[in-house]
C-alpha cells in the first residue's frame, strides 16, 4: 500500500461542499415576443428555467440564498417591460439581473417558445453568464 505524504484537510468521513444550485424550472410567462410583424401587438407564452450556481457552502437562513421568487420576479419584470425582438435578448436580461446579485456566480437560462415553429414541441435557447 503506497502512502501520500500530503495529508488532507478534510477529515476522511467529513463531507464538503462541491456545488450549490438554485433552480426555477417549467416557469411559464406570457410576454410580447418576436421579430416578425404577426407576432407584435400580442402575448406569447415562453416557458423558462433558470439554475443559479451560488459558493457552495451550509445554508440557515432564506437570507443565506436566492429566493425562487427572487428570480419569477424577475422574469416577469422583464416580460413588462414591453415587447423584445428575441427570446436570447430576453435570456440574456434575465441572466444579468440574477447576477445582480453578487452571490450568484453563474446563471443559466434556457428559454422556449412553444408554438413558434409547427412540428417542434419547442425551440428556444441557453446562455449562460459568470463572473
Amino acid at each position: 500500500m503506497v502512502q501520500s505524504s500530503q495529508v488532507s484537510p478534510f477529515p476522511a468521513d467529513e463531507p464538503r461542499f462541491e456545488r450549490l444550485s438554485v433552480f426555477v424550472r417549467g416557469l411559464v410567462v406570457e410576454a410580447g415576443i418576436g421579430v416578425y410583424d404577426h407576432e407584435h401587438g400580442r402575448l406569447q407564452r415562453l416557458t423558462i428555467d433558470v439554475t443559479l450556481e451560488l459558493e457552495p457552502r451550509s445554508i440557515e437562513r432564506l437570507g443565506d440564498t436566492i429566493d425562487y421568487e427572487t428570480v419569477a420576479n424577475a422574469a416577469l419584470a422583464i416580460a413588462e417591460q414591453g415587447h423584445v425582438g428575441l427570446v436570447e435578448t430576453f435570456a440574456e436580461r434575465l441572466a444579468r439581473a440574477c447576477l445582480a446579485d453578487g452571490r450568484v456566480r453563474r446563471a443559466t437560462v434556457r428559454i422556449e417558445k412553444p408554438g413558434a415553429l409547427a412540428a417542434v414541441i419547442a425551440p428556444g435557447c441557453e446562455i449562460v453568464l459568470a463572473r
